[in-house]
């Protein structure tokens, strides 16, 4: 998958389209990710002897087409790819910028 926890994201479909926020989770089985402060529902805990019901705020899943990621270096939404760099490690990068995203295969192609 091109996005990854702790990525930047902005919605581009739905009823959240425009919002941005920071993936929390993604779940790669489902192709869906879970987005900070994003798509939330209302979840309704039936009561039992013990505890009383109560409505909770939940985030719910987004399918990964429905996003696009940030990127770091220019603020606007870009698409990923990838690129084997002279180490022979794997990264993804910024289509628009030409922005290296993984920030460790970074600064170790540096050096």
């Amino acid at each position: 998958m091109k996005i990854k926890q702790g990525d930047k994201v902005i919605v581009i479909a739905g009823k959240n389209k425009g919002k941005t926020g920071t993936v929390n989770r993604v779940l790669k089985k489902s192709g869906k990710v879970i987005v900070d402060k994003i798509n939330i529902v209302t979840k309704h805990i039936k009561k039992t002897a013990q505890s009383p019901g109560d409505r909770i705020k939940v985030e719910r899943a987004i399918d990964i087409s429905n996003v696009m990621l940030i990127c770091p270096q220019s603020n606007k939404r870009t698409r990923v790819g990838y690129k084997i760099l002279e180490t022979g490690k794997k990264v993804r990068f910024c289509k628009t910028s030409d922005y290296i995203i993984d920030q460790k295969a970074q600064t170790k192609a540096k050096k």
